[in-house]
């Protein structure tokens, strides 16, 4: 990524793209990416087309603490739009700890300049928890992570807080805590912050969060901060193996008939009925799949302390953890009233439906039907 050089007049993204080359029509394409991105229906183009028209692209300074990379290799794989479209037309990417070309003393010269220039106007973005145990453990030229995020905060228009660990410590918090990890928001408080938890995010939220910022700003949030539009439904509810929990047919190993055949995997550990996300739905890789199509249970990556869940492989109805015990139990009772439910719809059918016969999609989705 090449720095760019701070410009008295900064151009709307209408006008980016036209010297660019592109058409009109060329343009309402890339609107119509931006929309699907954002979850928006395709009559939220035109809407759009003329907010671009008018949106200056923003100055975006991307900072990375205690993390794994794993947020930055999660926004390269987005396809709509694509983490080049987004760089080279929606935004000017003007300092990244991973992607930028410049280092040492050039790098911070370049955060230092954005700064400045776009004081008050540019987004941050954070990925990874920031230690507060001792400053040593986490390091960016000589500045320790909680000395940076409130520097580079002071002047931003808003945060965007991608992945658990900047959203609410992640794993770096995880019991017992070595490194005193804390979330962005438990250390800003004078500033709007958009959290985009997942360990890490779905590719197309990133881009979708940033993208919906730019064009009608603040999205809507829930009461854990994060954007409705991607978190406002829990996996469960969108499963395609949520016809299977109703009836009570669950697998009981990762290899039995019941897995074969698609069955809930609720027995499994699978965290999907108290995970919001949009995994179900925007799926990865293009919308190719998700852990739980994939054959394995949802961990519960974009809800606060989830490794302190219990096991992976625990049920929720059995959690071994204590951090989040009041999520778990009151997730657990209205759990298990389904799992009751299911169980007897399945002995009321049992001359249909037996243990031992496994039962397709299409013939549950036939049955719903009729």
């Amino acid at each position: 990524m090449r720095m760019q050089t701070p410009n008295p007049y900064t151009p709307t993204v209408g006008e980016h793209l036209r010297a660019q080359g592109i058409s009109r029509r060329g343009f309402l394409k890339f609107c119509g990416l931006l929309a699907s991105s954002m979850a928006l229906a395709p009559a939220m183009i035109p809407k759009i087309a003329a907010a671009l028209e008018q949106a200056k692209r923003p100055s975006v300074i991307w900072m990375s603490f205690q993390e794994c990379t794993g947020c930055t290799e999660s926004i390269t794989r987005s396809h709509s739009p694509s983490i080049e479209g987004l760089i080279f037309d929606a935004i000017s990417l003007d300092y990244h700890h991973t992607l930028q070309a410049a280092s040492g003393d050039a790098a911070e010269h370049a955060r230092e300049e954005a700064m400045k220039e776009h004081y008050g106007k540019y987004v941050l973005v954070v990925d990874g928890s920031i230690p507060l145990d001792n400053p040593g453990y986490s390091t960016i030229a000589g500045i320790s992570n909680l000395d940076m995020l409130k520097e580079t905060a002071a002047g931003a228009a808003a945060i965007i807080a991608v992945g658990t660990c900047s959203a609410y410590g992640g794993l770096p918090k995880a019991d017992p805590n070595p490194t005193g990890a804390v979330s962005v928001s438990d250390i800003i408080k004078d500033k709007p912050i958009i959290n985009v938890p997942g360990c890490p995010p779905i590719p197309v939220v990133i881009t979708g969060v940033i993208a919906h910022f730019l064009t009608f700003g603040l999205p809507e949030l829930d009461s854990l901060g994060r954007p409705k539009a991607f978190y406002g439904q829990n996996i469960h509810d969108r499963c395609y193996r949520r016809p299977f929990y109703d009836r009570g047919l669950f697998a009981e190993t990762f290899d039995d008939e019941g897995a074969k055949a698609g069955w809930c995997l609720y027995k499994l550990g699978c965290k999907g009925p108290v995970t919001y996300n949009a995994c179900a739905t925007t799926k990865w890789n293009e919308g190719t799949s998700f852990p739980i199509q994939s054959g394995h249970g949802c961990i519960g990556c974009s809800e606060p302390d989830f490794w302190d869940f219990g096991g992976l492989y625990r049920a929720l109805s059995i959690p071994t953890g204590s951090v989040s015990e009041k999520v778990v139990y009151a997730a657990a009772a209205g759990i298990a009233a389904g799992v009751a439910i299911g169980a007897l719809n399945k002995k009321t059918k049992s001359d249909a439906v037996t243990a031992h016969k496994t039962v397709s999609v299409a013939e549950l989705n036939q049955e719903s039907q009729s």
